[in-house]
C-alpha cells in the first residue's frame, strides 16, 4: 500500500514563531532580574541612609574618621567606603530663619511662622564625592570648617536653601538633620532598561 505525501504549508512555523517570542521574553525577563535586585538594594540603601541619620541626630561626629568607618562597615555590601568606592553620604544640618516681619520670639504667630529661610548649618560628605551629590544644594558656594559647619549661616546669602521648604517646611528656628545616600549599581545595569543605575534615599530627622 502506498503513502503519499502532502506538502504541509505550515511545516516549521512553530519553529519560527518559537525564536520570534524567544527574544523578547528573554529580554523581558533580564529586565525583570534587574529591576528585582535593584528593588533589593533600595531597601539595602534607604536602611544605611536612616542609620546614618541616627547616628548624626544623636550627636555622631561624622567629620572624624571613626564613625565614617563605621558605617562603612554597615554598608560593605554595597561598597560603600570612606573615600572612593561605590557609595556617597552626605549628611546636612538645616535651620529655618523667620523674617523680620515674623516679629521677636514671645509675639503671637512667631512659633508658628513660616516666612523666612531655611539655611544650611552643616554639611558633611565622604565616599565617592564624584557620584550625584545633594539635593538641597545652597545658593552659592559656602566656607565649611573642619567639621563642615558653614561660618556665618544666619547672614551668609549663599548658605540658603530655597527648595527644603518644598520637601520640609520648618517653623521659626526649628532645625532638621538630613540623611541623603546614593549609590551607583553598575554591575546589574542593563543598556535600555536601565541607562544611569543608580539609587538615592533620603531620612530627615
Amino acid at each position: 500500500m502506498r503513502r503519499l505525501k502532502r506538502n504541509d504549508p505550515e511545516r516549521g512555523h512553530s519553529i519560527l514563531e518559537f525564536a520570534l517570542i524567544s527574544l523578547p521574553t528573554v529580554l523581558l525577563l533580564l529586565g525583570v532580574v534587574v529591576v528585582g535586585i535593584n528593588l533589593g538594594r533600595s531597601v539595602q540603601v534607604a536602611q544605611i541612609c536612616r542609620d546614618a541619620g541616627s547616628m548624626y541626630v544623636r550627636g555622631v561626629d561624622f567629620s572624624t574618621t571613626a564613625p565614617q568607618q563605621l558605617l562603612a562597615r554597615l554598608g560593605q555590601s554595597m561598597n560603600l567606603q570612606t573615600s572612593g568606592g561605590d557609595g556617597r553620604v552626605i549628611l546636612s544640618k538645616v535651620r529655618f530663619i523667620p523674617d523680620n516681619s515674623c516679629g521677636a520670639p514671645g509675639d503671637p504667630g512667631y512659633a508658628t511662622c513660616t516666612v523666612g529661610k531655611h539655611v544650611l548649618m552643616q554639611r558633611i560628605q565622604f565616599g565617592n564625592t564624584s557620584l550625584p551629590g545633594t539635593h538641597f544644594p545652597t545658593a552659592g558656594a559656602v566656607t565649611l570648617d573642619g567639621q563642615g559647619n558653614v561660618a556665618n549661616y544666619a547672614t551668609d546669602p549663599n548658605a540658603v536653601i530655597n527648595n527644603f521648604a518644598a520637601t520640609l517646611q520648618l517653623k521659626a528656628n526649628e532645625m532638621s538633620f538630613v540623611s541623603e545616600v546614593y549609590f551607583q549599581t553598575l554591575d546589574v545595569s542593563m543598556p535600555g532598561i536601565q541607562a544611569s543605575p543608580g539609587i538615592y534615599a533620603q531620612a530627615f530627622f
